[in-house]
């Protein structure tokens, strides 16, 4: 009876224990993930049981528990965490949304492999929380010559002025902000100095990284005056940059929590994947690729900050090699004659190609003086006694072609509204002038130049052109560094001084180019040093994903300084 007793006494004590350790093991809320890519067959064999995004694990100190991946660099990454922890519904759907998608992440490690340890390299000698070293996830999906529509270019996609700003210089030869090894350090003294200005709030840091730290600042301001929380979380912000930093903490939390979330980290060693060597004189790429024996493809995802077939005249006369080809490429380079460096016969094709499809300058030294510009389907304004013949044969083309352009049954069109005029080629008539030229008038210092914009024109070409600040440019009309720009809209533009005022008579060119085998979008657009954003506005036939193909015809639009 007592042993009895004593057993039924015991048994709350074994239920409680089995009550704890259920609770410990089972998530609470489980989510089950249904969507999973044909090629994954670990994952079609069954369907895991993820734990709700919400549920509150710590990021801090959580290193990888399978002993294969110690030594990794996700071992050092998440060693770097600091960040504190944040239970948050943005977070969470940004978890469960790469939850359903986990191929995604899958990618973006292989992608990654090559600068992750140089990456944290950087996020070390800054002292600046481990998980910034996941950014170049949410900014370009780890692809270092990335583009977006806002002109902003690399793993860290740098806009061209605050490029500029943080030291990574940009010509027709090199864009440092696809140079991996220095838009890496420009980043992070970014990210530093960006925490420093919001007294150590990383949240509101990242967020001033995305959208600028002045629209930031104005949001806080705006709360204070109304008496209302300024963290992150409380700020009316734009909508991506409410999406951003969950991104960002949502792969965090993943990676952080790999096992439990059933990710498959790829074993990538913590060691140096390339070495930074010094070539000291111009060299061509494809021979430097050689030298390091090493795939062309993947010698310039080291190296894609170089816009032509060989580094920049004036420097950086950087390369990275892989590590492990490191010496034989200094080997190699050593006994490789200063002279044969260069391919200046391919230098020269370069040269020819662009030369050969080069129109006529703008001249801006007269008054007026103007020559043709690159059009694509001119606007023209219908006025009393128009009618579609009299407009075809004035814009040297065919009433089919409007129609067909312009989505028109019949041979008539009400009077006030635009028809788009399709260029041939040949001159186009419009409202205001005998042929759609722009018109960049020579002003004094106390004048404003009106520009015309053309398509394929931004910001950024623009500012060059006329050798102003982005920033200013946007200023002066009322935008934004965002904002895109419609063909014949008229901008303002308020040099201070002779020298800006001689380079608005940098030449615009429209280059057609038939497409090579073995060219990519991305090629070409390094090769012309345009943006792929531009190239698809000056070829709206392009397809928003996919590539060239060999054979087609495409209009390149650059603009050069005078020789």
């Amino acid at each position: 009876m007592h042993t009895i007793g004593n057993k039924l006494v015991n048994y709350p004590l074994i239920l409680l224990c089995l009550i704890a350790t259920g609770c410990s093991q089972t998530p609470k809320e489980p989510l089950t993930v249904n969507t999973q890519p044909d090629n994954y067959t670990d994952f079609d064999r069954y369907k895991p049981q993820y734990p709700h995004a919400s549920s509150r694990l710590k990021f801090k100190n959580n290193t990888p528990k399978s002993p294969a991946l110690k030594n990794t660099v996700w071992d050092r990454l998440l060693s770097l965490y600091s960040l504190p922890e944040i239970d948050n519904a943005r977070i969470d759907k940004e978890v469960e949304w790469y939850l359903q998608h986990p191929a995604s992440l899958s990618i973006i490690q292989q992608r990654a492999e090559p600068y992750l340890h140089h990456i944290l390299n950087e996020v070390e000698a800054k002292n600046i929380p481990g998980e910034l070293a996941l950014l170049p996830v949410v900014e370009s999906a780890f692809v270092p010559d990335a583009y977006s529509h806002a002109a902003a270019s690399g793993l860290w996609q740098f806009i061209p002025s605050t490029g500029q700003e943080y030291g990574l210089q940009q010509n027709d030869w090199y864009d440092g902000r696809r140079d991996v090894y220095a838009s890496t350090k420009a980043a992070t003294t970014y990210l530093k100095e960006l925490s420093e200005t919001f007294d150590g709030d990383w949240l509101l840091a990242l967020a001033s990284y995305n959208c600028g730290k002045n629209r930031v600042k104005k949001s806080i301001e705006y709360n204070e005056n109304r008496q209302l929380p300024t963290d992150y979380w409380s700020l009316n912000l734009p909508k991506e940059t409410l999406d951003y930093v969950p991104k960002l903490l949502a792969v965090a939390k993943i990676f952080a929590h790999a096992e439990y979330y059933n990710l498959h980290l790829e074993r990538i060693p913590n060691k140096p994947y390339f070495e930074v060597v010094d070539v000291k004189s111009p060299i061509d790429l494809r021979k430097a690729a050689q030298l390091a024996n090493t795939p062309y493809d993947q010698f310039m995802k080291l190296n894609p900050g170089f816009n032509r077939s060989c580094t920049a005249p004036e420097g950086p006369h950087r390369l990275l090699i892989p590590i492990n080809n490191a010496q034989t490429f200094k080997y190699k380079l050593a006994q490789l004659p200063y002279d044969q460096r260069v391919d200046f016969h391919r230098l020269q094709r370069e040269k020819q190609q662009v030369a050969q499809h080069q129109t006529p300058k703008v001249a801006v030294s007269k008054p007026d003086v103007t020559a043709p510009a690159p059009i694509h389907n001119t606007r023209y304004k219908i006025k009393t006694g128009d009618t579609l013949l009299a407009i075809a044969k004035k814009s040297d083309t065919t009433v089919s072609k409007i129609r067909r352009l312009n989505h028109l049954k019949g041979n008539t069109a009400r009077l006030g509204t635009y028809l788009k005029l399709p260029d041939d080629g040949k001159a186009v008539a419009t409202n205001t002038a005998k042929n759609p030229l722009t018109k960049v008038k020579k002003p004094t210092l106390a004048n404003t130049i009106t520009y015309t914009v053309k398509p394929g024109d931004t910001l950024w070409n623009i500012s060059q052109r006329f050798s102003v600040s982005p920033k200013d440019l946007a200023a002066w009309n009322n935008m934004t560094l965002k904002s895109s720009l419609v063909a014949g809209k008229k901008i303002s533009l308020k040099p201070t001084s002779r020298q800006q005022y001689a380079s608005a008579s940098a030449s615009v060119r429209l280059i057609r180019y038939t497409v090579e085998k073995g060219d990519s979008l991305t090629g070409i657009a390094r090769k012309f040093n345009v943006s792929i954003d531009d190239l698809q506005k000056s070829n709206p036939d392009l397809p928003s994903k996919g590539g060239v193909r060999y054979g087609q015809k495409l209009k390149i639009i650059v603009s050069e300084s005078p020789t």
